[in-house]
């Protein structure tokens, strides 16, 4: 099985951020989270962002957020709209039916885009959606027990990923890719 990290892997950018500044186009008020969003998103990338640091500092306001929105499907698809490009290349390319792509991005978020590709295959984290609460956070070392669980036979052949986050994965899976931009790097075995 090829299991793929998504943002910065198979999606260029970061989702989550790109929904933000999404939606700050539609409510500029979002603004006075903007140093907040980037001090995560730049905390993240560097490996330094906890689950309980996501769920304590961000999930808050995401969820308050989210409660109050009208429309979310639509603003959803209309984001998907805009941002389909930026699915990288090489995926579209090596795709097969049985990849997984597993994500710390939100179902409410990812549902509509993997439709739109046709993907069966992916674990990303849970948002309720009439609560807007965190159910689920896939994320760093939660993204194994629910690959496990999920599959429990599965072997990982080929992991590919953008992150040191995913150290947990890449140490199920038998060879690692390192994506970078469109530069892929094996760096395991």
């Amino acid at each position: 099985m090829n299991v793929y990290d998504f943002d910065n892997t198979i999606y260029r950018g970061e989702s989550s951020l790109d929904l933000f500044f999404f939606y700050l186009r539609r409510h500029p008020s979002l603004l006075r989270y903007l140093p907040k969003a980037m001090l995560g998103a730049i905390r993240y990338k560097q490996g330094k962002v906890t689950i309980d640091d996501l769920l304590n500092n961000y999930a808050n306001f995401a969820e308050d957020f989210v409660k109050n929105l009208d429309g979310l499907e639509k603003d959803i698809s209309d984001f998907w709209d805009r941002n389909m490009h930026k699915i990288k290349p090489f995926f579209k390319d090596q795709r097969q039916d049985d990849d997984l792509i597993i994500s710390a991005s939100p179902d409410i978020l990812l549902d509509e885009l993997f439709a739109r590709l046709g993907i069966k295959n992916y674990i990303c984290s849970r948002v309720n959606k009439q609560t807007a609460k965190i159910e689920f956070l896939c994320y760093r070392e939660n993204k194994v027990p629910a690959f496990k669980e999920r599959y429990p036979d599965a072997a990982i052949k080929n992991f590919y990923t953008d992150s040191i986050n995913d150290k947990p994965l890449m140490d199920l899976a038998e060879n690692v890719f390192m994506v970078k931009g469109d530069k892929i790097k094996r760096i395991k075995p």
